[in-house]
């Protein structure tokens, strides 16, 4: 074997390591919050020592957070891939499905899925000067949501559009951690889609209340 080999094999094994030292965490965390997790139970369900998390990330705290972003990041390129489907002729109604079709999906499924986006949501309130990395994928996402909601909405300004959208983003992060999220995560799929859309489409429409 090179001495090119021996490096990747290497680099392959390193990265083995820091996935499976995220991936714990971030079951642990999605099961207790950050103030409930230990670096050796981290350690141990990864199959990892103690000095492989200094290596990787320095901290239990810097490890905690590379793996709540990486499942925010999991987030938001879902929500991209949806938004980025639709056509330019897409309906409002269409727009909202897509753009809370992966919360309504963590909601469906339940369990750890459920369990990772009230992580995602809880941190996001006050997120770490890490996650500024992800403030582009944050705003393509806001330009493919705009892409059909200008053709959807042409009296309404690109400031409103953005402020709406963002409302809409809140909304699903508030679910995902308010009492009705477990209340909708026990209803079938098509049960949630039917309850949930609407109301991300009304965000979007800007609905008022009758006389308002």
């Amino acid at each position: 074997m090179t001495r090119a080999e021996k490096a990747d094999l290497r680099r392959e094994a390193g990265q083995r390591t820091r996935d499976g030292l995220q991936t714990a965490a971030l079951e642990l965390l999605s099961q207790r919050g950050q103030e409930g997790v230990t670096l050796r139970e981290i350690t141990d369900r990864a199959g990892a020592n103690v000095a492989a998390v200094s290596y990787h990330f320095g901290s239990l705290k810097a490890l905690c957070e590379s793996a709540i972003e990486h499942a925010l990041e999991r987030y938001l390129d879902a929500q991209l891939r949806e938004l980025g489907a639709l056509a330019s002729t897409a309906t409002l109604q269409e727009v909202a499905t897509a753009f809370a079709r992966p919360m309504m999906s963590a909601l469906s499924a339940g369990g750890q899925d459920l369990a990772v986006m009230r992580t995602v949501a809880r941190v996001g309130i006050d997120p770490p000067q890490a996650w500024e990395r992800l403030n582009g994928k944050f705003d393509q996402s806001r330009r493919e949501a705009l892409r059909v909601l200008t053709a959807n909405l042409p009296g309404v300004g690109e400031e409103e559009l953005i402020f709406r959208t963002r409302c809409a983003a809140g909304l699903l992060n508030w679910l995902a951690l308010a009492p009705i999220g477990t209340e909708l995560a026990a209803m079938p799929a098509e049960q949630i889609e039917r309850q949930l859309v609407p109301v991300v489409a009304g965000a979007f429409r800007g609905d008022t209340p009758a006389g308002g």
